[in-house]
């Protein structure tokens, strides 16, 4: 209303379509109705009144042009030099859920045909879709008129606006559909952080929200701390992630997208205390995330070490005075946890190209897991095989996962073979929560006996893998042989 109201007052003519009309009306601005300009009447509920040649006329017709000039006057088309639009809120509509029928009444169609007619004519005309153009815009008009340099620039914002449009409406028609990659994919998001630098310094790089509503880095409130960096969006995301995989209080500390160190327990701070002692090296300037509020015994724990994230559901008042005594250290919080059902796509960019996949929410029920050896695993021990398997799927393969009591003890990751793996995890244990009985998690079968007897050879008593190996008997055999209790999946967590 602010904006229309000062375009009258720069002497702008103002026309519109009627819900629109009626409101500008009622605030005492003249306007003129969209049908009185086209002489056609609105109908079939709105969905045609703007798909006329008036006023595609008036945003087409080139102002250079003799021909288009001689157009416009032999069928009293008025130019259009400026068009505003707020399209049909169809993500918004997706977003809460609504039904088929009602989702697709949410189908702008006149806006978006505007848009592109205004968006191609941008020599003389300005379009804009979004609120925070109206203050360019206007200083502009006071000052003569908009530039061609803004003009060329709302236009690119449009395109990309309509394209974001359509490609949130095909992807919703395809998981109508049941068909997660058709034939052609657009993936959209909106810009909402531009960074410093990428990996490195010599790279540029921003930061793109595909799914707003998505509890976490999307919706996440930074309460302190310097901007956040590249690589700590792509750790916290990890961080987040994998604690939502927990019911139980849980925290997770990532390093170079990699846990170093992952826990659980009945109080948060004690998570944290055992999460730590996983790996203290590697948990220096890392980031941390815990799927509880932040009370103040918690945010003691945090402050006494240096770390660059921490991104939690909520803080505590209490909480807050503690944390700030870090200027440096981000604290976020995402408002909630990620649902146990999200079926959300991931994505991998190649050269030329992307992958695209379904994420790896893949479970299996503890009815499911098969015992093969002769001593099937104790209470205890099938506890701790279940927690280090939901924290192996998230560490960079070939990935080996030592746990103890709800924590892990020891992580092995990104090797070329799978013993190099056991032998990294094996030496984060001895260093730090002292080596002693553990299980051990395996993302992919033991290809050879080799790697299981090493972590046998760590202090391993039980071990968890997905099985298929073509030595899966010679394995379980070394198993037999040294009374180790195992259990096979069928189910593999490669994430390379």
């Amino acid at each position: 209303m602010a904006f229309a109201q000062a375009l009258h007052a720069r002497g702008v003519e103002l026309v519109s379509t009627g819900g629109t009309a009626k409101t500008l009306a009622g605030a005492g601005l003249p306007v003129r109705e969209v049908a009185a300009l086209t002489g056609f009447p609105e109908m079939m509920d709105g969905r045609v009144k703007t798909l006329h040649p008036m006023i595609h006329g008036g945003l087409l017709a080139r102002r250079d042009d003799a021909d288009h000039q001689a157009a416009m006057e032999a069928h009293a088309i008025a130019p259009i030099d400026l068009l505003v639009v707020n399209l049909y809120p169809f993500e918004a509509t997706v977003a809460r859920g609504a039904d088929f029928e009602e989702t697709i009444e949410n189908i702008d169609i006149g806006g978006p045909a505007m848009l592109r007619s205004a968006a191609k004519n941008h020599e003389g005309v300005a379009v804009i879709v979004d609120p925070d153009d109206y203050a360019l815009v206007l200083a502009e008009i006071t000052e003569g008129g908009t530039t061609a340099e803004t003009r060329r620039l709302l236009a690119a914002k449009c395109f990309a606006r309509t394209a974001a449009y359509d490609a949130a409406i095909a992807s919703w028609f395809a998981r109508e559909l049941k068909q997660p990659f058709p034939a052609r994919m657009t993936i959209a998001g909106t810009r909402r952080q531009a960074l410093r630098y990428g990996e490195n310094p010599h790279q540029a790089a921003a930061f793109y929200v595909t799914e707003p509503g998505r509890p976490g880095l999307p919706t996440a409130t930074q309460l302190q701390g310097k901007d956040l960096s590249y690589n700590n969006l792509a750790d916290t995301d990890a961080a987040f992630e994998l604690v939502c995989d927990f019911d139980e209080p849980a925290v997770a500390i990532i390093k170079h997208a990699n846990p170093c160190g992952v826990a659980i327990a009945e109080d948060p701070a004690m998570a944290w205390k055992k999460a730590l002692a996983s790996d203290p090296v590697s948990a220096f300037g890392g980031i941390v995330a815990i799927n509880r509020e932040i009370s103040a015994a918690l945010a003691q724990e945090l402050t006494a070490l240096f770390l660059e994230v921490v991104i939690a559901p909520s803080v505590a008042a209490a909480a807050l005075p503690i944390l700030a005594t870090k200027k440096n250290l981000r604290v976020l919080t995402t408002g909630g946890l990620l649902p146990k059902d999200r079926n959300t796509l991931t994505y991998r960019s190649l050269g030329g190209g992307f992958l695209a996949q379904e994420g790896d929410f893949g479970e299996v029920a503890e009815t499911d897991r098969k015992c093969v050896t002769q001593r099937p695993p104790s209470t205890d021990e099938m506890r701790d095989l279940a927690f280090a398997w939901k924290v192996v799927k998230h560490v960079k393969s070939n990935a080996i996962v030592l746990a103890r009591d709800g924590a892990t003890v020891g992580i092995g990751m990104g090797q070329t073979n799978r013993v190099d793996s056991v032998w990294i995890a094996a030496k984060r244990m001895a260093e730090g929560p002292g080596a002693g009985p553990c299980v051990v998690a395996s993302d992919a079968f033991f290809p050879f006996a080799d790697g299981l007897n090493a972590a046998v050879a760590a202090g391993a008593t039980a071990a968890i893998q997905p099985g298929g190996s073509v030595r899966d008997s010679e394995v379980i055999e070394a198993a037999n042989e040294k009374g180790v209790a195992m259990l096979f999946t069928g189910m593999r967590h490669f994430r390379h």
